[in-house]
């Protein structure tokens, strides 16, 4: 069965159980509240000719009006886009944030693709 869940705190929970393991897979975890987790990497880089001792690679925040899934690598590959469900895309408002209010089996195999796919750019970057 599909249960779709609209409760911000489920929805961030969800989200944040399929961030975790990559807290293991290079990146540090910096925040995790009961509103916030994120996902850093702190690998010496350079990025567009600028030194970096840290990437964001994504977070999960709980907002007033809906549940943010905020993705750096997006931002950072927007070819990335071209990879992702329409569902998807239509949540992102900006240019690494999407905007989730109700979630449901397919659009969480659709985030946990999207970061999937992010973790494999930063590999093949060296950012992680």
């Amino acid at each position: 069965m599909n249960e779709t869940k609209t409760d911000f705190v489920e929805i961030f929970q969800t989200i944040r159980a399929s961030l975790q393991p990559y807290a293991v897979m290079g990146f540090d975890n910096r925040v995790n509240s009961e509103t916030t987790y994120d996902l850093w990497s702190n690998k010496n880089v350079v990025i567009e000719g600028k030194k970096r001792d840290e990437v964001f690679f994504a977070s999960v925040v709980i907002q007033k009006g809906h549940v943010g899934f905020y993705f750096m690598p997006v931002y950072a590959e927007p070819d990335l886009k071209t990879v992702f469900d329409e569902d998807l895309l239509k949540l992102l408002k900006g240019k690494s944030c999407f905007h989730i209010k109700a979630l449901d089996e397919l659009l969480l195999s659709h985030i946990e693709d999207a970061l999937a796919e992010g973790f494999k750019i930063y590999k093949e970057k060296g950012w992680v």
